[in-house]
């Protein structure tokens, strides 16, 4: 696991934060910032996942 999957994943977290709070309280705005920060964490995560796959096929470990 790499920095990228670290940061996406509190970044999700972050985000189901700001959304759960912004839909309890009506507040439209947090709760954009909420789905817009889950978004960027699965971003983060998919970046991780090409960096880990380039990694493995730079060792030569990748299974066909």
């Amino acid at each position: 696991m790499d920095k990228e999957h670290v940061k996406g994943a509190a970044d999700k977290v972050s985000g189901a934060t700001k959304d759960a709070v912004g839909k309890a309280t009506g507040n439209e705005k947090l709760q954009a910032e909420g789905k817009m920060d889950k978004a960027k964490g699965e971003a983060r995560e998919f970046i991780g996942d090409a960096k880990d796959a380039a990694k493995k096929a730079d060792k030569g470990d990748v299974k066909h």
